[in-house]
């Protein structure tokens, strides 16, 4: 490799800016960090959104209508459950450090989805998951479904 080409690889380094996302997990890791793990249509997405200094995070809410419970008691066909994840973006000037942009592959509303939760467990982001609520495991439980009724 050349000295000018060494220089602008190091160069190119140095300005790009730096961002490191948590890898996806495999449908093993999910399954076997979820406490519950349920299929159904996505009946409604409620969503807060908090803009600090550097990011603009929309917490999201995911109520969904069961239609298999696969894992985990106190679920059942027909009920509803409500998923909580999040998202965030940069909106700094500033470079933005190495950090991650939280849940990926996000549903929408009428979406058909399995849903990989953790109730009152680690989440894949909080070990502190201790307050009843269903998390979503992250960054990426969620699996998109076609055909699910």
């Amino acid at each position: 490799m050349s000295r000018s080409s060494l220089s602008l690889m190091c160069s190119l380094v140095v300005f790009l800016p730096l961002a490191a996302e948590i890898v996806n997990k495999t449908t093993e890791e999910l399954k076997k960090t979820a406490t519950h793990i349920v299929t159904g249509e996505v009946t409604a997405i409620y969503e807060r959104i908090e803009t600090g200094s550097h990011w603009k995070t929309t917490y999201f809410v995911a109520e969904i209508k069961i239609s298999t419970a696969e894992k985990g008691e106190g679920l059942a066909r027909d009920q509803l459950v409500y998923a909580r994840y999040w998202h965030r973006e940069w909106i700094s000037a500033e470079q933005i450090p190495p950090s991650t942009t939280g849940y990926r592959n996000l549903p929408g509303r009428g979406d058909n989805v399995r849903a990989y939760l953790a109730k009152n467990a680690y989440d894949g982001f909080d070990p502190g998951n201790k307050d009843g609520g269903y998390n979503v495991v992250s960054p990426n439980g969620f699996e998109i479904l076609k055909g699910l009724k």
